[in-house]
């Protein structure tokens, strides 16, 4: 059709290279069985700033620092704001973010603590004020389904894939949807076969409504601000992650505040991994669904652990470290 705009794909080869670029500067996480199942889970909190989000971040900043930006500005739920943080201070460039209000102080001051200079503004007023300060600051935006962002996270796909080539089913946390975006790409890429799936809060199901509707949707931030995992609360999926995920993704599925609960006490329990909500919605989606799933192995990606001592749900000892079966 005249006039329309033709999207460009992240590809494998995307993948791979900001999986060269991205690896002085994070974890190559490995996969953990969880005793007695079939699931293996991803543990992302262990990257330099306990969430996936360091990937895609450190792949757009490099990207741009060496195209000369000196000054970067995103907004942020809290996780993306730290990774940006993070990824320029490494660069040795300027970071600006903007949080809302009711991000948690421990993700606000982590992200001073690395350098970035930090806006408070209303959840609604994210985007619109990272807008305005670009535009006065002459900074450059980072959108966190950029597709530089993509990219980087692509990366954890490609790790879950060499790690266990027999996989059958991946399930990835989705708020903005540039993770499951880039996952989905890789993993497509290997193994057309294996299953793609996004796991959401029931309380903040925009991006399942979008998915069953074949329309990108967007929800109100008073209903996707009603879920405890904080990191899930964007109120439509990003422009980019939703063609990708249009194209590449097998289903949607969605689970309860409670057993975002159960999963995190679960994974601290069994595995002595710390997950904040929003990081324990793709092992609840597993406990839910599991005899829905296809057969297989299945891996859940275990997105962050931005969680205060003593805050999360599960507070039993940790696992010992013999009882844990791990892949990498």
């Amino acid at each position: 059709m005249e006039g329309a705009v033709r999207t460009r794909f992240v590809t494998a080869a995307d993948v791979r290279a900001a999986g060269d670029r991205i690896a002085p500067y994070v974890r190559r996480t490995p996969l953990l069985r969880l005793p007695g199942e079939r699931l293996w889970v991803k543990p992302e909190n262990r990257q330099p700033t306990r969430s996936f989000k360091v990937r895609g971040a450190v792949n757009a900043v490099v990207r741009l620092a060496g195209q000369g930006v000196r000054h970067v500005i995103v907004q942020s739920s809290g996780n993306h704001a730290q990774a940006i943080a993070y990824a320029a201070a490494e660069q040795g460039i300027r970071a600006t973010v903007v949080l809302p209000d009711t991000a948690p102080e421990l993700k606000v001051s982590a992200a001073r603590r690395l350098g970035a200079e930090v806006v408070i503004v209303p959840p609604a007023l994210r985007e619109e004020v990272c807008l305005a300060l670009a535009d006065r600051f002459g900074a450059t935006v980072i959108g966190s389904d950029a597709f530089d962002v993509i990219a980087g996270h692509g990366s954890a796909g490609a790790e879950i894939r060499a790690d266990l080539p027999d996989v059958g089913s991946v399930l990835v946390p989705v708020c903005n949807g540039g993770l499951l975006a880039g996952i989905a790409v890789a993993v497509k890429a290997a193994d057309p076969a294996i299953r793609v799936i996004g796991v959401e809060p029931e309380l903040a199901a925009d991006g399942a409504a979008s998915f069953r509707s074949g329309v990108r949707t967007a929800w109100p931030v008073e209903l996707t601000y009603r879920t405890r995992a904080d990191g899930l609360r964007a109120p439509v999926l990003g422009a980019l992650a939703w063609e990708h995920i249009h194209r590449y993704v097998d289903d949607m599925l969605t689970v309860t505040e409670d057993a975002i609960d159960a999963a995190a006490g679960l994974l601290r329990r069994e595995l002595g991994e710390r997950a904040e909500p929003s990081g324990a919605v793709a092992t609840a989606a597993y406990l839910a669904h599991r005899a829905h799933l296809p057969p297989g192995p299945v891996v859940a990606v275990l997105s962050g652990g931005n969680v205060v001592e003593g805050t999360e749900t599960g507070k039993e000892p940790l696992a010992r470290p013999g009882r844990i079966q791990e892949v990498r």
